[in-house]
């Protein structure tokens, strides 16, 4: 069978776990909008709250009472879930093959490692794409239906663009850690943290501005939906960042693949 229809399949139920939970979040989340946004006065109402919850919940900057304000609030939360599932697919697919003790299966085939890790990568983006282009049609349908005419289209694919990159990011990420460590559960556990602190440090930075220069260490920065939706787009720093991490973690992909020994 051909490793990456192989990939697919492995990875099918996963992934519309993941569909079905963003589905779910958007979905109900715009919900919220509505009852909220009737009620009015709900600007003031973020405005009192103490500056590190407004972090939290990324309110700063968006005008609640419009679709776009609520969905760049929404995006901070769509864009982790779609990171997270970029880094556990991204560890998984390198560490599966030894957790399930099916590594046999690939050890005896007529292919070379190189390839084997290609056909793995390639099916873990078209996870990520498909995802990604979910979200986005699930995302453009439930504005519409209540953005009382507003249009974010343009808005709503420039952030998709944005969080795209994102998830290969992390996904390459995770490869490369479960290419250089043998444990899975180690592999996916680091992919997990790594995720989760560069999150952190994000709100951190968003709390203090004295801090401000560590928004070069957390990619959870370069792609931010205010500056996409209010700062003049793509940043090219942060671009050349994101490339420079995927083209390095696809690297380390490669060579700590090929030099690992694989338990079957």
């Amino acid at each position: 069978m051909n490793i990456f229809i192989r990939e697919m399949k492995a990875n099918k139920k996963g992934l519309i776990f993941w569909i079905i939970g963003m589905l779910f979040m958007i979905i109900a989340s715009m919900g919220k909008y509505v009852a909220t946004a009737s009620t009015g006065g709900l600007n003031d109402l973020m405005s009192k709250m103490p500056k590190s919850m407004q972090a939290i919940m990324g309110t700063s900057t968006f005008d609640l009472t419009k679709i776009s304000g609520y969905y760049g609030i929404l995006f901070l939360y769509i864009i982790l879930i779609a990171t997270i599932h970029g880094a556990m697919i991204g560890s998984g697919i390198i560490s599966k093959e030894e957790r399930d003790k099916t590594a046999e299966f690939l050890l005896v085939k007529p292919v070379s490692r190189k390839k084997i890790i290609t056909a793995k990568l390639l099916a873990g983006i078209v996870n990520i794409i498909i995802l990604n282009i979910v979200t986005l049609i699930i995302s453009l349908v439930t504005v519409k239906k209540y953005g009382n005419g507003e249009d974010v289209t343009h808005d709503i694919v420039i952030l998709m663009i944005g969080m795209l990159i994102l998830q290969i990011m992390f996904m390459v990420i995770g490869t490369a850690i479960a290419a250089v460590f043998k444990n899975p559960k180690i592999a996916t556990a680091m992919s997990t943290v790594i995720l989760l602190i560069t999150f952190l440090v994000s709100i951190m930075i968003d709390i203090s501005t004295k801090i401000d220069w560590l928004k070069y260490l957390t990619p959870f920065k370069y792609f931010e939906a205010k500056n996409l939706m209010y700062g003049g787009g793509f940043d090219p720093v942060f671009i050349l960042l994101s490339l420079i991490i995927i083209v390095g973690s696809t690297i380390v992909t490669y060579i700590f693949y090929n030099k690992r020994d694989l338990n079957v």
